[in-house]
């Protein structure tokens, strides 16, 4: 059965026990988005809308490649890639594993293993594996990015914010790690600031649809929910739009678990 691939990049579905810090799913690692790109590696371009069977093809596909030539790298991160987004996070990270362990130093690997794992919540192993991708002499934005998400996942927000503000210092406006920024505010419960720094991250050129679902999530939690509803279904299918409508509805009728979610309750 397919899946259904909601656009938002933070899970806050209702009704949950975990805490805000858990429930930064990856800002950054593509938990629940339909672009085929993780957050961190932005092309320029808004990505052709894909389903959740189209997830399962290509996850398919690439296992097919994936066992006939397990040890080729760039076959690794393909079926890996393909496995997160349709779902199989556990599997992902086995194949990530295994990647990391032929390839021990290199950087692309190390770092979609430390997605991986931040995305199945093995939040130390993913800081550790991220942290060892990145070379301090020659630092990537996108790994400080990554390494912020994961931090705002542990409920260290101010660290992750340094890390935001060091991405930035080398990429300014990009609109990924404004995005995860963004998104950093509204965990936090600083919805003015959320709604600045995604507005900023829309503007940007590059920014993708992803980036513009968060800006419609921070708008409705602010309780301007008709102008979140525009902003949410300019650019989706009608199926998609109404089921993002639908979870935008949910959080709203639930202020009680925001709260919660937020670190009121």
């Amino acid at each position: 059965m397919a899946r259904r691939i909601c656009r938002f990049t933070l899970d806050l579905a209702p009704r949950t026990s975990a805490s805000a810090a858990a429930l930064m799913l990856a800002a950054v690692l593509a938990g629940c988005s339909t672009a085929p790109k993780l957050d961190t590696d932005v092309t320029g371009s808004i990505a052709a809308p894909v389903t959740g069977a189209d997830f399962e093809t290509a996850a398919d596909a690439w296992g097919a490649r994936y066992a006939k030539n397990p040890t080729d790298r760039a076959t690794a991160l393909g079926y890996a890639k393909a496995l997160q987004q349709s779902g199989r996070t556990v599997q992902a990270v086995s194949v990530l594993q295994k990647a990391a362990i032929r390839h021990p130093n290199d950087r692309e690997v190390l770092a979609a293993y430390g997605k991986a794992l931040a995305a199945g919540g093995d939040l130390n192993r993913a800081l550790d594996a991220v942290q060892r991708a990145q070379t301090p002499d020659q630092p990537d934005w996108r790994l400080l990015s990554a390494e912020g998400a994961i931090l705002d996942q542990s409920g260290r927000h101010g660290d992750a914010r340094a890390r935001y503000a060091q991405a930035l210092d080398i990429a300014p406006d990009e609109p990924s790690v404004l995005s995860n920024l963004g998104m950093s505010y509204l965990l936090t419960r600083e919805l003015d600031k959320a709604e600045e720094t995604l507005r900023r991250a829309a503007a940007m050129d590059g920014a993708d649809s992803r980036i513009r679902q968060n800006l419609a999530l921070a708008i409705g939690l602010s309780g301007r929910f008709d102008e979140a509803e525009a902003i949410a279904t300019a650019e989706l299918p009608p199926a998609e739009a109404e089921a993002n409508i639908a979870y935008l509805r949910s959080m709203m009728s639930e202020r009680d678990d925001w709260k919660k979610l937020a670190g009121d309750g």
